[in-house]
């Protein structure tokens, strides 16, 4: 910090010196043309000299962002001629620029990252993908000034290699025409008469080539992927979804919307996994649980004798009812009332402009796979030997498991363990990892495990499962903790380590669509795959998997797929929250602590125990805590995490606050209604101003009421 201060005050001099001695003078085409004998002699009798002072003056001015560049690039041709002037200011302009370059990195880009460093990610990422394209852009069409592009080309993540070497190229046409307009110098009245309309259109279509050549190599690496398959003449369809889960419905919807043709393929049911086997049946099945522990607990509400027993089969039945009554949310005959063609049976990609379903070819300019994702299943020896149960299939149950195990500790093995808990069954939750909750502070999942070993779950962590042994009609995992094998008996057991892609089986090998490392489709920032009229959305494509993110994914496909011949859209995935709905919930957005110390992001932590809540009390709901990470002495919010009742509801204030630039003197400076759960957002907000206090200012304040008291 003091050698950036330092350098500041030096460069800042500089440049004060520069207009207090008024050294602009000898910048001017005036003092140039009359002073151009006499540098012409002095250049004559001591060339070397001359060369030398000129080029360490030029790469002054442009390293120092002063006016007189352009003045400097004229001397060059009038001194130098066009050979050597070119040479001479094509290499010091370049070096000036990469300077400048340096010091707006230097003095600038840390702080400019600090405001703005989400937003940067994305331009960066672009930066780093084409950063060379843009700059030989600019650098090409010289109505762009220069020393603007050296310090806001300083603050990317560019290279300083490529910003040298793209500038000295860039640079150079614009360098020959002002070298030889100097050349010419008895004839030039003004700086304005080197540039007339026909050379600045030039410059423009030089400007435009790179632009254009980068998108005849995207169109000549399409074509290339696009050899050996016949595009259709014309379309049936502008886009056809294959899978109706929240992607493929809200891509579905927006096409209709837009009075585009729209074709809908699902091979099992409308709504997807979420519907069916997902967040709707375990949020109804939770909501059993939760009111079969508060009939347990009721004597802290005052309720005596409160009784209840869990019907299973009821409790089974009521969770279909549920889905039930969402179903015509996404339903066939809603989507062909929108304007959706629907069809049921399973979709084949058969080339990049069409898909064969129930023996008939469709054609399409653009093809969206929302396609899902699938649970995984660890290759376990044993496993097979037992009907084990999964996410898909576990809402089949008729019977109530007495012992049950649960194998992961993420948030479904979490959400299932602590329901099926609180119906009466015996579980045990088996982790490999070293806590429960894997993506969350250690200090949160700490919370959860100890609710869940007070409602007398039993909870294994760091717990390798290696086996299932089965005899007769006795079951038991196989377990080894800490170098000890655990046999750990059960009725059932759900697996929930996790979810792959579903990729496979209608089409994507043949077509040899490329997979990422995690099996997912890898696409760009505006979901396109290597095809760039397929897109892929929701869990096949990543990063998230979420039924919010495959929704917002779902925009991005349908408007680039539709409209993207005039304008494309970048994902956003700056501000994505989730939650795990536990009792205590556990809600997220951002960073939280774990992850900023892994990406070495300096931050400050902010907490709020909602024990303290008066609401909370009330509700005798009083535990969990509010964890706000801001930038060090800011109240930007860089992340935060809520561990309580609703706090699946209570993260989106600072969701709103975060995709909108707000701080938490806006979240304090916010009425929230009294008493309610939301006014442990406002408190967290108190207790960061607490500890930003203007203690200084404080004391004074205290002194002159001292003063005015007499």
């Amino acid at each position: 910090m003091q050698n950036r201060k330092l350098l500041f005050a030096a460069l800042a001099l500089c440049v004060a010196a520069f207009f207090f001695f008024d050294v602009g003078r000898f910048f001017s085409l005036d003092y140039l043309k009359s002073e151009q004998a006499a540098l012409e002699a002095l250049y004559d009798s001591r060339p070397w000299l001359v060369i030398g002072v000129f080029f360490l003056a030029y790469v002054g001015v442009t390293a120092l962002s002063l006016p007189g560049a352009a003045i400097m690039t004229l001397a060059a041709g009038a001194l130098f001629g066009l050979v050597t002037g070119t040479l001479i200011a094509s290499f010091a302009s370049s070096i000036g620029a990469t300077l400048a370059f340096l010091v707006s990195r230097y003095l600038l880009r840390s702080s400019i990252e600090d405001k703005f460093g989400e937003k940067l990610k994305t331009f960066n990422r672009n930066i780093d993908k084409d950063g060379a394209f843009y700059l030989f852009t600019v650098r090409l069409v010289p109505v762009f000034p220069f020393f603007l592009v050296n310090l806001v080309m300083g603050l990317t993540s560019i290279r300083t290699g490529v910003f040298y070497i793209v500038s000295q190229l860039g640079m150079l046409a614009g360098t020959m025409v002002f070298v030889n307009a100097g050349t010419q110098l008895a004839k030039i009245d003004s700086l304005s008469g080197i540039l007339s309309p026909a050379i600045i259109f030039s410059f423009a279509l030089l400007g435009i080539f790179p632009l254009v050549a980068k998108k005849v190599i995207d169109m000549i690496k399409a074509k290339k992927r696009y050899d050996g398959y016949t595009r259709p003449e014309k379309f049936d369809n502008d886009i056809v979804v294959l899978g109706a889960g929240s992607g493929g419905l809200v891509t579905s919807y927006i096409g209709a919307v837009v009075k585009a043709k729209v074709t809908l393929i699902e091979k099992h049911k409308m709504g997807g996994d979420c519907l069916n086997t997902g967040c709707v049946p375990s949020k109804a099945l939770i909501r059993s649980g939760k009111l079969m522990h508060n009939i347990n607990h009721s004597d802290k509400y005052g309720v005596h004798n409160a009784s209840g027993e869990i019907d299973f089969p009821r409790t089974m039945q009521r969770i279909h009812e549920v889905i039930a009554k969402i179903e015509p949310h996404d339903s066939v005959e809603r989507y062909t009332g929108l304007g959706v063609n629907v069809i049921e049976g399973e979709g084949r990609i058969t080339s990049p402009w069409t898909v064969e379903v129930n023996g008939q070819t469709l054609t399409t300019r653009n093809i969206v796979i929302a396609t899902g994702g699938s649970p995984f299943v660890p290759p376990i020896p044993g496993l097979d030997q037992v009907d084990y149960l999964t996410s898909d299939n576990l809402w089949e149950l008729k019977t109530q498991p007495k012992r049950l195990v649960v194998l992961g500790g993420g948030p479904i093995g979490s959400e299932l363990t602590q329901a099926f808990r609180r119906l009466g069954s015996e579980v045990t939750q088996v982790e490999r990892e070293g806590q429960i909750m894997g993506r969350e502070d250690a200090d949160v999942a700490e919370m959860v495990r100890q609710r869940f070993v007070a409602e007398g779950i039993q909870v294994m962590v760091n717990t390798n499962a290696v086996g299932v042994e089965v005899n007769g009609e006795d079951k038991q995992l196989v377990c080894e903790q800490d170098g000890k094998t655990i046999k750990v008996p059960f009725d059932e057991i759900i697996v929930a380590v996790g979810r792959k892609a579903n990729t496979q089986g209608f089409g994507l090998e043949e077509l040899g669509v490329t997979l990422t490392d995690r099996g997912t489709v890898a696409v760009n920032d505006y979901l396109q795959s290597d095809f760039p009229n397929i897109y892929a959305v929701g869990d096949v494509a990543g990063p998230y998997q979420f039924t919010h993110v495959a929704a917002h994914q779902a925009w991005y496909a349908a408007v680039n797929g539709l409209f993207g011949m005039f304008k494309k859209f970048s994902v956003d995935y700056r501000v994505i929250p989730w939650a795990t709905f536990t009792d205590p919930e556990v809600a997220r957005v951002g960073l939280n602590e774990t992850d900023a110390k892994e990406k070495g992001i300096p931050y400050e932590l902010t907490t709020y125990g909602i024990d303290d809540l008066d609401r909370a009390i009330a509700d005798s709901s009083d535990y969990g805590v509010v964890k706000v990470l801001t930038k060090p002495g800011k109240d930007k919010i860089l992340g935060v995490t809520i561990v309580g009742e609703h706090a699946g509801d209570l993260i989106a204030e600072y969701v709103l606050a975060m995709k909108h630039g707000l701080g938490l003197n806006k979240i304090l400076g916010t009425i929230h209604i009294y008493p309610t759960l939301s006014e442990s957002n406002k408190y967290a907000a108190g207790e960061w101003k607490r500890a930003h206090q203007p203690h200084k200012v404080l004391e004074w304040v205290e002194k002159f009421h001292a003063w005015r008291r007499g």
